[in-house]
């Protein structure tokens, strides 16, 4: 460990030289109250900001132990600081002139969820925080000044007002750790209580706008119906209601614009807790659930969607089917599979965004088109049997047949955004109809092989390297290039964050180089590869000497998301 007087005398020793003489800096400094390192140097002014990290011990930071004892309060207080370091830097990011990228401070930018992530971490009361910075400079002549501005002014007191529990508003931290305390509480709660998602009155489900989280105002707060209204006490906020959506197949009706897709929404994020101010704080799914959705041209290695199409025309194999381009109806089957392969105990489904004859098949169709001229098995003839013999909870948003209600155990109707549980109003009405929706056959394949357990080996071709490095390119939200190989993940809806997709890229680089070896089970390799990640956290996922990305949590159903879509499975 240096004196930061070394690290002033090398500025001075290098200033207006070219601006590889940077890459002298890299090392580690001892600054008053905590220690910089300079883990790796951009290569010129418009590159990639060079990283830096930031060490306070658990005297300096002081911030009390019960604040990150557990796994969830430890992860609540580094995304509050992490925020805390964000809105810091905003003051003096770019105040330091330069070319390119220089002046630049900047750090992982949190959205309404709150995720554990590379950019902060506490061990033992020791804080660790990553960011970047654009080392100054005008052209490609190093501006020392520039940078020394950066790290001897704006640095120790974005520090000093983010690092230090002294200095923050104490008031504000403790409502953090109380709320993270309150949302796990409420997530075990709902797994006792044999629900699969909770919402409570008063949350605001609406977002601002398509292209927004936060959340809409003036928009109708959410109120349970009674006869689905459940009391959970937490230990600060205290008692809270609101309506428990059970285990089994819960149907969501409604006219258009009315709120079943919104309800939906907020269910498929409710995996993830969301900070104070969100309005679905307390809003919690099972965090193994699944959206579901059709696919359209999505690539489908080896996998039995024969529960759902069999018998192709064509006589193609669908206990082990594969194809670089789906159709709505083979990519829905594929994702239903792979759901439940990935260990999904909910599935969640919009019918917007199905394939029509996937999920449903009326009795008229089935006298005219009969079983053998029909490839595709209904997701309704088969719902049922996944609930009752395997457990897996279905929560289903459609308003066009009336096949739904038969296998649906509650029934909820949106209007202008309030919500009613109308399932003894259905079932009465449907004792006194003849059954004229309702599929009559049986289906051909029973939907208990999607739980056989058979083991699905995965072999992939070797990947395009670079300097024997997989190459790896993220393309923001929607999905990341890895050799010379797409990963579209624009369809995996509940991936929040672009640094998740970080995290995914990283994980199938390290599944890639496993099973270019040899072929290796999928749920053994992601399984392991879980494993590690949960014990040696997200920076085990990258090599060498600094961490070269910002990573946010992603769940193992990403994982298994991610891999299933890689078109270098052969």
């Amino acid at each position: 460990m240096k004196p930061q007087a070394e690290l002033d005398r090398l500025l001075t020793g290098i200033n207006r030289k070219s601006y590889p003489a940077y890459k002298s800096l890299r090392g580690s400094y001892k600054f008053p109250g905590y220690c910089l390192e300079i883990a790796h140097v951009q290569g010129d002014p418009f590159a990639a900001p060079s990283k830096l990290c930031i060490y306070v011990n658990k005297g300096q930071a002081g911030f009390p132990e019960e604040y990150y004892n557990t796994d969830y309060k430890n992860t609540a207080l580094c995304d509050h600081i992490i925020r805390l370091f964000g809105k810091a830097v905003q003051k003096y990011t770019f105040q330091a002139e330069g070319s390119g990228k220089s002046g630049l401070i900047s750090i992982s930018r949190c959205g309404q969820e709150v995720l554990k992530r590379t950019a902060a971490e506490i061990e033992d009361g020791n804080i660790l925080v990553r960011f970047e910075a654009g080392f100054p400079a005008y052209g490609r002549t190093i501006n020392s000044d520039g940078l020394r501005k950066i790290l001897f002014d704006y640095l120790p007191q974005i520090v000093k007002s983010s690092l230090y529990y002294k200095n923050l508003d104490k008031a504000k931290v403790k409502s953090v750790i109380e709320l993270s305390e309150d949302q796990h509480v409420l997530r075990e709660e709902i797994k006792k209580r044999n629900l699969v998602a909770f919402i409570a009155n008063g949350s605001v489900l609406p977002r601002e706008s398509g292209i927004s989280q936060k959340p809409m105002k003036k928009a109708v707060p959410f109120k349970s119906p009674e006869s689905m209204e459940t009391e959970i006490e937490l230990p600060y906020k205290g008692k809270i209601k609101g309506m428990g959506i059970p285990e089994g197949i819960t149907l969501v009706v409604g006219g258009g614009y009315h709120g079943k897709s919104t309800l939906l929404k907020a269910l498929e994020q409710g995996i993830y807790q969301h900070i104070a101010g969100d309005g679905r704080e307390y809003t919690v799914t099972n965090d193994t659930a699944v959206k579901i959705r059709a696919e359209d041209g999505r690539a489908v290695s080896h996998v039995d969607i024969s529960p759902f199409i069999n018998n192709l025309p064509n006589e193609k194999d669908t206990v082990d089917f594969s194809t670089e381009d789906a159709s709505g109806s083979t990519s829905q089957a594929a994702n239903v599979a792979e759901a439940v392969q990935a260990g999904a105990g909910v599935l969640l489904i919009d019918e917007d965004t199905c394939a029509t004859n996937f999920m449903v098949r009326d009795a008229l169709m089935q006298e005219v088109v009969s079983g053998e001229h029909e490839p595709i098995t209904p997701f309704t003839m088969q719902a049922r049997k996944m609930y009752e013999e395997h457990g897996v909870s279905v929560i289903l948003v459609a308003g066009s047949s009336g096949s739904y209600f038969y296998i649906a155990d509650k029934i909820l109707q949106m209007d202008n955004y309030n919500t009613f549980d109308i399932t003894g109003k259905v079932k009465e009405v449907l004792k006194d109809k003849e059954n004229q929706y309702q599929e009559q056959a049986e289906a051909p394949v029973p939907a208990s092989v999607l739980f056989s357990g058979s083991r699905r080996i995965i072999k992939v071709k070797k990947a395009d390297r670079k300097k024997g490095q997989i190459k790896i390119k993220q393309s923001g939200r929607d999905g990341f290039s890895i050799g010379k190989e797409n990963v579209d993940l624009k369809y995996v809806e509940q991936i929040m964050d672009y640094e998740q997709v970080t995290t995914l890229s990283y994980c199938l680089k390290e599944l890639i180089e496993q099973m270019e070896v040899k072929g290796t089970g999928a749920e053994e390799a992601v399984e392991s590869l879980w494993k590690r990640i949960q014990k040696k956290g997200l920076a085990s996922l990258c090599q060498g000497s600094y961490l070269p990305v910002s990573m946010a949590q992603a769940r193992k159903q990403d994982i298994f998301a991610c891999l299933n879509r890689y078109r270098g499975i052969i």
